[in-house]
């Protein structure tokens, strides 16, 4: 089935209060900054969770979100990139759960992929793995971490056709591919559109039968963060 095509104030009209959201992006790399927008300005959708890689930056991407008081809890690697979401997060106003940078990348992929859970010796030993199972494993000591997933992932790819295939350049590939795969509900901006076949499909990095609805950025990809990365 084809993905929906629709303006990004329709994709996530949607969203309801207590969802938990992915959002692709590296910092402000690969970031969906024109579904953020209309996240911030369309939609009243609060208490949310919010599963990304940091909390955008003060003003720009979840930074709005946060700003607005929306966000119940963050699930990230990097709160430092954000020092407004370190206060909050100091300050109690902001839940937090913090997760090493690779054990969170594989804990989404786990959840895409139907994995259960899987034992890593990040964190393991450390306040990280407090409350979580642990055993040594071939003499390491190693922590569970249980599949992440998600009830929206809103991502961000520089190429996709009218199907819903999705294509990503280079460093904005970082975790749009995995939230993808593990979220209900998956909603790509796309920076370029083409028609079906005008992406190789051995260059497809998203099928079309994870994405169920495509929007057109609004930002030109010249003033894409990390465009040219």
């Amino acid at each position: 089935m084809a993905a929906q095509h629709l303006s990004a104030e329709q994709a996530i009209a949607e969203v309801k209060d207590g969802d938990t959201i992915m959002v692709g992006g590296f910092g402000l790399v690969g970031a969906p900054l024109s579904l953020i927008d209309a996240l911030v300005e369309q939609s009243t959708a609060t208490d949310l969770t919010i599963i990304s890689n940091n909390v955008g930056e003060p003003g720009r991407g979840l930074g709005l979100l946060l700003r607005q008081g929306r966000i119940r809890k963050s699930i990230a690697s990097f709160f430092t990139s954000n020092p407004e979401a370190v206060e909050a997060a100091s300050s109690g106003a902001l839940e937090y759960e913090l997760i090493p940078q690779g054990t969170l990348a594989e804990a989404i992929r786990a959840g895409g992929a139907g994995i259960r859970g899987f034992y890593t010796p990040v964190g393991a030993g450390t306040d990280l793995a407090a409350g979580r199972e642990q055993r040594e494993i071939d003499g390491v000591l190693c922590v569970l971490q249980p599949p992440i997933t998600a009830d929206v992932a809103l991502i961000y790819a520089t190429w996709g056709d009218r199907l819903g295939n999705l294509r990503y350049r280079r460093t904005a590939q970082n975790f749009n591919p995995a939230m993808a795969t593990a979220a209900t509900l998956t909603i790509a901006e796309i920076a370029e559109l083409c028609e079906p076949g005008g992406i190789e499909p051995e260059s497809i990095h998203t099928p079309h039968l994870y994405v169920n609805r495509i929007v057109p950025s609004t930002l030109r990809l010249a003033d894409v963060p990390g465009a040219g990365t």
